[in-house]
């Protein structure tokens, strides 16, 4: 992945979450994509298996691009972005941070607010 095309800011949009692994990562990620949608999670944790299945809904149907964040394995990264609990969403903008939402979400509620920023 060395000389890919990195500043080509047309890079298809995956239909599945991506799986972030560190802050450099995280970073690369929203950079990547235009519109990126960053859930904040812990395996234990009941509201977050609640909104897998919307976060991994609007992966498929939305022009945003959707990480996941284990928070267990990157502490740091989830301290850096003052994640006090989970579920936390985080929505980047051409690589910056956006919105900041904490707790579950309804589709249609987190739909509208990617789509303020993909239209």
């Amino acid at each position: 992945m060395a000389a890919d095309t990195a500043s080509e800011t047309s890079t298809e949009t995956p239909t599945e979450p991506i799986h972030i692994d560190g802050q450099a990562h995280l970073q690369e990620v929203a950079d990547e994509y235009d519109v990126l949608l960053t859930d904040f999670y812990a395996d234990w944790c009941g509201p977050c298996k609640m909104l897998e299945p919307t976060v991994e809904t609007l992966a498929a149907e939305t022009d945003a691009a959707v990480a996941k964040v284990d928070v267990d394995a990157n502490q740091q990264l989830a301290a850096a972005f003052g994640v006090q609990g989970v579920p936390t969403l985080l929505l980047f903008v051409d690589g910056e941070q956006a919105e900041s939402i904490v707790g579950v979400q309804g589709e249609d509620q987190l739909r509208s607010l990617i789509q303020q920023y993909t239209e």
